[in-house]
């Protein structure tokens, strides 16, 4: 089904403005895509995302203005199923053609499997999810039993890696799904000069940088990089680090771990959270894009860095190998500091930034948003 030769009624469920971070913008920018192809769009959002205890930021909120030409509703309580039976009776009663979940979190499937079983009875909405993962990074009990009860009522999935579509065939394995790449997030502003980006982090020309950029996890391997900037070659070839973003967890390991390294005067940190408008800054600024994740399904970053033209390492888990061809855009390495080193290294002292940068340009193409859209309406029949 090719959902641009059909004007449909859409409503996405899941995270959006008034709060921030990848999820939001994920599902923002793809209202914008339907939008642009002719339908109408609705997007269900949050009057309570987290309860504190899961929410280790700071603030789950956005400080930047509202997107425009967007219909937010926020009436959705993740956690007080009263609230799910009447979210799920008002979109019944729409009668959209389809209502898409965005999934990433057990903690979510019964707010999203209980209003997903209630629009179904209209016998007229589809219902498809884009899953984000579907066994979590971080396990919790109960996770197979949400996520089964999530499945359920769905009929279609998009997997955004390949290792997310084989664990969803744990659960069902005669649901229609296929596999599309994240697409490419191409709503953070244009690309500075690295003079002008450099200027305004109130970073020094003559060093080169590698950029470590969204929330700090455990599972996200900054201290596997923090080993790697140990290595006398990086400080030999004026590499410093630049970390950007917020940490999610206890700082403090992170900290004594480049004091004892003595890497203080090789680390940049800046380490609230960074604002889209600020987004295009640290990515201007970046010779390469580190994504050293110890576990992985696929990640955001991955799509900004193809949108800045911004070279990357990335290690071999989950679907991060699939989109960063080895040795044409950037390297796909073990999660092993050495390795890690060693990668690093080769970049800066064989001249490869040019070279992966126009490699990039080709390869992007590859990850338009028309083309998610498109593997939607595959799973919808």
């Amino acid at each position: 089904m090719h959902l641009k030769f059909i004007c449909m009624k859409i409503i996405i469920l899941g995270t959006a403005y008034p709060y921030r971070g990848g999820l939001a913008a994920f599902n923002e920018r793809l209202a914008y895509e339907f939008q642009s192809q002719g339908h109408e769009v609705e997007i269900y959002t949050f009057t309570h995302q987290y309860p504190d205890f899961l929410f280790p930021g700071k603030t789950q909120y956005s400080t930047e203005p509202a997107p425009e030409g967007l219909k937010i509703v926020r009436k959705v309580h993740s956690y007080n199923p009263f609230n799910w039976f009447k979210v799920g009776r008002e979109i019944k009663r729409k009668k959209p053609d389809l209502m898409i979940t965005k999934f990433w979190l057990p903690f979510m499937a019964p707010c999203f499997g209980t209003i997903a079983r209630i629009v179904r009875k209209n016998k007229h909405t589809r219902l498809v999810s884009i899953l984000d993962n579907v066994i979590p990074h971080e396990h919790r009990i109960g996770d197979k039993m949400f996520v089964r009860y999530f499945i359920r009522p769905t009929d279609g999935f998009v997997a955004m890696s390949k290792s997310v579509l084989a664990d969803l065939r744990l659960f069902t394995t005669d649901k229609p799904a296929v596999f599309s790449p994240h697409p490419l997030y191409d709503h953070y502003g244009k690309r500075l000069t690295r003079d002008e980006a450099l200027s305004l982090l109130n970073l020094r020309p003559d060093n080169r940088y590698v950029l470590f950029f969204g929330f700090i996890r455990g599972y996200k391997g900054l201290d596997l990089l923090l080993d790697a900037f140990a290595d006398n070659r990086l400080k030999e070839a004026g590499a410093k680090l630049l970390v950007a973003g917020e940490f999610y967890g206890d700082s403090e390991p992170y900290l004594k771990q480049i004091k004892d390294l003595q890497i203080e005067d090789r680390v940049v940190l800046c380490t609230d959270f960074i604002p889209d408008s600020e987004v295009n800054r640290y990515f201007s600024a970046a010779d390469i894009v580190a994504q050293p994740y110890k576990t992985a399904t696929q990640s955001g970053v991955t799509q900004i860095a193809f949108h800045f033209e911004k070279p990357m390492l990335v290690t071999n888990v989950g679907g991060l190998p699939e989109i960063v061809p080895d040795g044409k855009i950037g390297y796909v390495v073990e999660p092993d500091s050495k390795q890690i080193a060693d990668a690093l290294c080769k970049f800066f002292e064989e001249h490869h930034q040019e070279e992966f940068e126009k490699n990039i340009v080709e390869e992007k193409q590859k990850y338009a948003w028309s083309s998610f859209t498109k593997a939607i309406g595959e799973v919808m029949h």
